[in-house]
């Protein structure tokens, strides 16, 4: 079975990135969309990624455009989006599909290793996974679930 490290992605920039290099930290994996009412959630993540970043997490967003179409611009206005309105400064990958045939590698796995109130499909944008520093998938969070109230379950996983 494939694990978490052994995933690629392909970041914002165009370049393959391996799950691999974050072997070692507590990554959040987000599905995120410029245009949806839980878009302000940049701005917590955000914060959870610069407070945590030396103890060892790691956000990821991967921009999806299948939850009401809040999602259409290509990569520069994403950068804009994020940068520009949020400040976010963790990684951000190329628009995926997370539900369907052409779901990404990482969705496919984390939502067959984590499944939801919808089974194996994610509901809406900014659903949230949480990787143990291990690899393995530990704990999947709604798109209502704030950073602010993820973490406590973040800084327990960091063990800090």
């Amino acid at each position: 079975m494939t694990t978490f490290h052994q995933l690629n992605a392909t970041s914002l920039q165009g370049q393959i990135i391996s799950m691999a290099d974050y072997a070692g930290k507590l990554v959040l994996v987000v599905n995120t969309a410029s245009h949806c009412g839980f878009t302000p959630q940049y701005a917590g993540l955000e914060m959870l990624y610069k407070k945590y970043a030396d103890q060892g997490l790691v956000v990821l967003g991967f921009p999806c455009n299948q939850f009401g179409k809040q999602e259409p611009g290509g990569a520069e206005e994403i950068t804009q989006t994020c940068r520009i309105n949020y400040g976010v400064s963790f990684p951000m990958f190329e628009k995926v599909e997370v539900n369907g045939d052409a779901a990404h590698p990482v969705f496919r796995y984390l939502k067959e290793a984590l499944p939801g109130v919808l089974g194996g499909r994610i509901k809406w944008n900014f659903t949230k996974f949480l990787i143990g520093r291990d690899g393995k998938p530990l704990k999947r969070f709604a798109p209502i679930s704030t950073p602010e109230k993820m973490e406590a379950a973040i800084v327990a996983a960091l063990k800090i």
